[in-house]
């Protein structure tokens, strides 16, 4: 791997109850981050494609392990974000980079298919600052019980010269959906949309 990894965290968050409602089966959300070096950092780099290229790598290794995590077959994937978060010693555009051009193909075969975009945010912080990584529908834009998000913080990441990348997936929706529109099991995941 071309990427400098200083760390990975894992974790799977379940919810069990709801405002006094019992979530059966629970609603669960997995994230993975990885906190890498920044190639670039302190410096104004024209060709970001190093960075493009350990998105591609990311996108695989961090989208498995969530799937991991939660015991499932890429298949049972329901949802999933991307986020990155640069340190001060780098630029918005190296999250850009990370994010955009090749992360999402090796993630959408993690979890098996992903017609929809992948929702996604990028900013820049420090230590213990927090990511947010939005949630959406792996196959359909519109269902909109799976329009979600989860936080990500590690206390020392991202330093200066390092780039705090994080992939969720989750097996379910929001707990309790009850805002209408397309449904899981109704969507047809061929145009991203629906």
């Amino acid at each position: 791997m071309s990427a400098e990894i200083r760390k990975i965290a894992v974790w799977v968050e379940e919810t069990h109850r709801e405002i006094g409602q019992v979530i059966s089966p629970a609603t669960r959300k997995a994230m993975a981050v990885a906190v890498i070096k920044n190639p670039f950092a302190g410096s104004y780099t024209e060709d970001l494609t190093p960075l493009m290229d350990i998105g591609t790598e990311l996108g695989g290794l961090l989208g498995d392990k969530c799937v991991a995590a939660l015991g499932i077959e890429p298949a049972q994937a329901e949802s999933y974000g991307k986020a990155a978060m640069v340190g001060e010693g780098g630029e918005l555009e190296h999250a850009a980079a990370i994010l955009h051009p090749k992360l999402g193909a090796p993630l959408r075969v993690a979890v098996e298919k992903g017609a929809a975009l992948v929702p996604s945010s990028k900013k820049m912080g420090g230590p213990g600052q927090v990511l947010d990584v939005p949630l959406g529908h792996k196959d359909a834009a519109y269902v909109r019980s799976h329009f979600d998000g989860i936080e990500v913080r590690l206390n020392d990441a991202p330093r200066a010269d390092e780039i705090m990348v994080a992939v969720a997936v989750t097996d379910s929706g929001r707990p309790l959906p009850r805002v209408g529109g397309l449904t899981h099991t109704d969507a047809e995941g061929k145009d991203g949309l629906r």
